[in-house]
């Protein structure tokens, strides 16, 4: 029983290593330096095209005057009281391609908070330290209460 168990625990061992050296082979992973854009500095082509994505939850990116914008939509809500706010920005290459991970800290309302009770559409914007646009985007969540 015991050399049964032993040969499980070294097979599981050894698929959890091949899983790691091929999941972190050839990633080249950077930390993507960004200033905050306060709402009233927005450049106008991202404010003329942000109706088009408020209903949704993602993460968009813009090249304008080159400079490239990175954007978080939260979707549309139904009170006030929710914010998003972009935490940071990771460029990865994968299969040859560029790949950028936008992690964002959104912030609900506390049940039994008294909030106003109309439409919003929470976004963040920040200028990326990134001179070319990434072929892929990805958007990871965090709650913080």
């Amino acid at each position: 029983m015991k050399r049964i168990v032993t040969v499980i625990a070294i097979i599981v061992f050894i698929a959890a290593l091949l899983f790691f050296i091929r999941y972190f082979r050839g990633k080249d992973v950077e930390k993507v330096g960004f200033e905050t854009v306060e709402p009233e500095n927005v450049p106008k082509q991202i404010t003329e095209v942000l109706p088009n994505y408020r209903m949704k939850e993602k993460a968009l990116v813009a090249k304008i005057n080159d400079e490239i914008y990175v954007v978080v939509t939260r979707g549309e809500k139904n009170t006030a009281g929710y914010e998003v706010e972009i935490d940071k920005l990771i460029l990865t290459e994968e299969n040859g391609e560029k790949v950028l991970t936008v992690y964002a800290k959104y912030k609900d309302p506390k049940p039994g908070d008294v909030t106003a009770q109309i439409l919003t559409y929470p976004f963040a914007v920040v200028k990326a330290e990134m001179e070319e646009l990434p072929q892929k985007v990805v958007l990871e969540r965090e709650y913080k209460n």
